[in-house]
């Protein structure tokens, strides 16, 4: 890569597909099946569209106009949505299921959040447009001649609103500005090639996307908060293996919603990585865990307060 730049100056440690691991964090993201089935068949088609040719020619044979209305749409997905919603774990497992869905291996390369730079003029846009430049020279080497993807890239950018804010803003930097811009090229210079290539991006923000963004995205994913049914989705299996009663997880799922003094729920996060491990600790070493146990602990904690958009 040219003017020195590295590859760990633009990416975390990239993530190849199919990968154990990686199917079993998907599957442990319950309640979300919705989101997983849509998200996995517009990746699909974003990375390799020999599949809906395949569909065309088999269920509709000649729509070639309606074929290419879906192929055209630039290859970005926003997702979106309050903190502990899951869609940033979504985003980085979701990658397995493509790979296994179409029968190619993906390469995930996750944006660094040093490519925001450190302030010089210049830099931010520099760092964005080679991260693209990468994405898109790795997509080129994948394109099949005959329209199937020998593999496929995905670029994830995490916090997006930092690198792709609404330029409508007039406080807005113009190195902010350029670096957009770069933001946009990046993605149009991906679907311009049609290349076996997608971005991602999530973000806690979606109004503070730049609009010219925000107008490329194939398809738009929303996440909240996990309402009742979801709760006991996440929580149900592993407090039974605890020896936690049905009349006791119900209990928690409610206990674990809004409340009397509060308007929100717990996350997904909050339930995963706070509520059941705190559990287990807190009876561990000395003794079982218990409903009461559990009760009590959820009765105490707190969950993640709301993220509101300024």
């Amino acid at each position: 890569m040219s003017d020195n730049i590295s590859f760990e100056e633009l990416f975390e440690q990239a993530i190849e597909y199919p990968e154990v691991d990686y199917r079993e964090r998907l599957d442990r993201l319950v309640g979300l099946d919705a989101q997983k089935e849509q998200l996995s068949k517009t990746l699909g088609l974003l990375v390799n569209p020999d599949g809906l040719s395949e569909w065309v020619e088999k269920y509709h044979k000649g729509a070639n106009s309606v074929k290419d209305i879906v192929l055209r749409r630039p290859p970005l997905i926003v997702m979106a949505g309050d903190v502990g919603s899951g869609k940033t774990e979504l985003a980085m497992t979701i990658g397995d299921s493509v790979a296994r869905l179409e029968g190619i291996g993906i390469t995930l390369l996750p944006m660094s959040l040093s490519t925001r730079g450190d302030g010089r003029v210049g830099q931010m846009t520099k760092l964005i447009s080679k991260a693209f430049e990468y994405t898109l020279e790795r997509a080129k080497k994948l394109k099949g001649e005959t329209g199937k993807s020998r593999g496929a890239v995905i670029l994830l950018v995490d916090e997006a609103d930092a690198l792709a804010q609404s330029r409508e803003n007039a406080q807005m930097h113009h190195e902010d500005k350029s670096g957009v811009n770069a933001f946009i090229r990046g993605i149009d210079s991906l679907g311009n090639g049609k290349l076996p290539a997608a971005v991602i991006m999530c973000t806690n923000r979606p109004s503070a996307l730049d609009p010219a963004v925000k107008r490329r995205a194939a398809e738009v994913f929303y996440f909240k908060r996990p309402n009742e049914e979801q709760r006991y989705e996440v929580l149900a299996s592993p407090l039974k293996e605890l020896g936690i009663t049905e009349n006791e997880i119900q209990q928690l799922v409610k206990i674990t919603g809004a409340t009397d003094g509060r308007d929100y729920g717990f996350t997904y996060s909050d339930l995963l990585q706070r509520l059941i491990p705190t559990i287990i600790i807190s009876a561990y070493p000395g003794k079982a865990v218990s409903g009461e146990l559990a009760i009590g602990v959820a009765e105490e904690m707190i969950p993640t307060p709301v993220f509101k958009e300024k």
